[in-house]
C-alpha cells in the first residue's frame, strides 16, 4: 500500500510538471499511474490533497537529509548551514517546486494558497532556528529580520544567476556569496540595534506546541534517519521494511503536521516497533518524546488562557 501510493504521488508530480497542475485532471492521474479511481480516493480526497501529499513526501525526505548533515556535526558551523541549503536548492530545483507553488499562488484555490503560505513560514521558521544556532541567543532578537531579507536575498539571486548562466544556474557559489553577506548582515544590523519585526510573530502566524519547537523537530527527524538506517541493515525482506518505514512516518506524520494527533494510535505504532530489539536505544528516545509531546498538549489544553 505504501508503495503504491508513493507511486501516484510521483507520477502525479511528473504530470504537474509537464501539464502544469490545473491542466491535470484525476482522468490524466489514473491512466498515467495505472490506477483505479477507487484506489486513487483510498489514498487521497482530492487533487488538492495529493499535490500537498506530494510537497510532504519531498520535504521530509528533505527534512531527514538536512538533519543528517548535523548528525554529529557542531550546530554552529556554517559549513554544515551551507550544505543544507545548497540541499534545499537543489531538492527545490530538481522537483519544479517553485514553479507549480507559482501556478498555485495564482489561482483562486483557497485552501492550496494557505498550505503553500504556511508551507512558507515553516521554511522561514527553520532558517530563523538555524541562525539562533549560528549567530547565538544574544543575536535573537534581530534574526527573524535577517532570515527573512536572506531569503528574499537568497531567491533573487538564484534567479538571476539562471539568467546569466542559461546552461544552468551555479547552486554552490550562489549559495555561498549569499551566506557571505549574511554574516557581515546579522553583525551590521545587530549592533546598530534595529529590529523591524519581533521574532514573537513567529508564534502568531505558527501556534505552537512541541511540533513547531526547533530542537524537538530535529531530534524527531534525526531518530527518523537512524531507524530507516536501522530497517534498512537488520529486515531482511522487502515486505518488513516498507511496513516499518510506514509506521515510522506515520508517527512522523502524527507528531510534525497533524491538526489533531491521536495518542492512541502514536502509541499503537510504537508498540508494534518494540517487537525489534536493535533499535531498543532509539526507540525509547522516540517514546520519550512522543510521551513529552502529547503532555504538553494536555496542558496546553488545560491552560485557562486558552
Amino acid at each position: 500500500m505504501y508503495n503504491r501510493k508513493q507511486h501516484v504521488i510521483k507520477m502525479a508530480h511528473q504530470l504537474f510538471i509537464e501539464k502544469g497542475f490545473q491542466a491535470t485532471s484525476i482522468q490524466d492521474i489514473l491512466d498515467y499511474s495505472g490506477i483505479s479511481k477507487g484506489t486513487f480516493y483510498n489514498y487521497f480526497s482530492s487533487k488538492n490533497e495529493l499535490l500537498i501529499g506530494i510537497y510532504k513526501s519531498i520535504y521530509k525526505k528533505l527534512e531527514n537529509n538536512r538533519n543528517e548533515l548535523l548528525v554529529g556535526q557542531d550546530p554552529a558551523n556554517i559549513e554544515i548551514f551551507i550544505k543544507q541549503l545548497e540541499l534545499q536548492m537543489i531538492t527545490n530545483r530538481k522537483n519544479k517546486l517553485i514553479a507549480i507553488f507559482e501556478e498555485v499562488m495564482a489561482s483562486n484555490d483557497t485552501d492550496l494558497k494557505q498550505f503553500i503560505q504556511r508551507s512558507r513560514l515553516n521554511s522561514l521558521r527553520w532558517l530563523y532556528g538555524r541562525f539562533i544556532d549560528l549567530f547565538g541567543e544574544d543575536k535573537k532578537p534581530y534574526l527573524l529580520d535577517c532570515a527573512i531579507m536572506f531569503q528574499g536575498m537568497l531567491q533573487y539571486n538564484v534567479q538571476y544567476n539562471r539568467m546569466a548562466y542559461k546552461t544552468g544556474e551555479k547552486i554552490s557559489p550562489v549559495v555561498r556569496y549569499s551566506v557571505s553577506r549574511l554574516v557581515k548582515m546579522v553583525q551590521e544590523v545587530s549592533e546598530s540595534g534595529d529590529q523591524l519585526l519581533e521574532p514573537e510573530l513567529l508564534e502568531e502566524w505558527l501556534p505552537s506546541c512541541s511540533k513547531n519547537n526547533h530542537r524537538f523537530k530535529n531530534q524527531l527527524l534525526l531518530l527518523s534517519g537512524s531507524f530507516r538506517k536501522a530497517i534498512s541493515k537488520n529486515l531482511p525482506t522487502e515486505a518488513e521494511q516498507e511496513k516499518y518505514i510506514e509506521l515510522l512516518e506515520f508517527i512522523q506524520d502524527e507528531l510534525l503536521h497533524s491538526n489533531n494527533p491521536r495518542k492512541f494510535l502514536v502509541e499503537c505504532a510504537l508498540s508494534t516497533m518494540n517487537r525489534h530489539s536493535f533499535w531498543k536505544k532509539d526507540l525509547n528516545l522516540l517514546e520519550e518524546l512522543a510521551e513529552n509531546y502529547f503532555r504538553q498538549l494536555d496542558e496546553i489544553e488545560k491552560s485557562p488562557n486558552l
